[in-house]
């Protein structure tokens, strides 16, 4: 792609494997807490109620219905109680040893090092992330992706989330970008490919889960990304 100096990338499962390092974590904490033995379920029981639980916050969080505080009061005690465990105290136990111990897994995307090798010569690399300040930074701290980003901007920092135009704002004047002269990739159709190209930057789209999304015939697909050696 022409003209492209700067390229900016979200963060969760995009370069840092959030699904991989999370599951990591709640199988160490299931049974840290003796979940199976207290309340009888098994953690494969659990887990589609928590994935279902975290995602559904987590969209709510970039759609501005839920706040930080409220998807964190609500995650875990909500699918526990989905599961058949309504014990709000427990959960919340949970959720503070979960945001402690998560960032101890740091497992990046599959290709993600190979790309970012690749680009960095070429082009400045930014992160910009809905996730919240301090884990955001503790995460690319600890992992590899801290050796190739020049800057880093949270939906917390920025105060607001994408697809917010100001989430965008924010992280390119950190960056001392143009939006014309900036690509976005990331695996959040609303929030990266929306927000990024209403926003006046071009998008890439990763998808290697293959979701359900509209089609913008300016927005290549990826689902490895390896794959953007093709347009970068």
């Amino acid at each position: 792609m022409e003209n492209i100096t700067h390229v900016f990338f979200d963060l969760d499962n995009t370069l840092w494997d959030y699904r991989r390092n999370a599951k990591i974590t709640l199988v160490k904490l299931y049974e840290e807490f003796q979940v199976k033995e207290k309340f009888g379920y098994s953690f494969d029981e659990f887990y589609p109620f928590y994935y279902e639980s975290n995602e559904q916050l987590w969209a709510d969080y970039r759609d501005g219905k839920v706040t930080k505080d409220e998807l964190r009061t609500r995650r875990f005690p909500e699918a526990f109680a989905n599961l058949g465990i309504p014990n709000a105290e427990f959960a919340l136990d949970y959720e503070r040893r979960f945001v402690d111990e998560v960032t101890l897994s740091n497992y990046v995307v599959e290709g993600a090092e190979e790309i970012l090798e690749y680009l960095k010569d070429k082009y400045s690399l930014h992160i910009l992330s809905n996730g919240f300040e301090e884990v955001t930074h503790d995460k690319i701290n600890k992992s590899i992706v801290k050796n190739y980003i020049q800057t880093i901007t949270t939906a917390e920092g920025a105060g607001a989330p994408k697809p917010n135009p100001k989430a965008f704002q924010v992280s390119i004047e950190k960056a001392g970008a143009k939006p014309d002269e900036s690509i976005y990739i990331g695996d959040d159709w609303i929030a990266d490919v929306i927000g990024a190209t209403r926003f006046g930057m071009k998008a890439i789209f990763f998808n290697p889960l293959n979701e359900n999304h509209l089609w913008i015939e300016e927005v290549p697909v990826i689902d490895n990304l390896v794959e953007l050696k093709n347009y970068l």
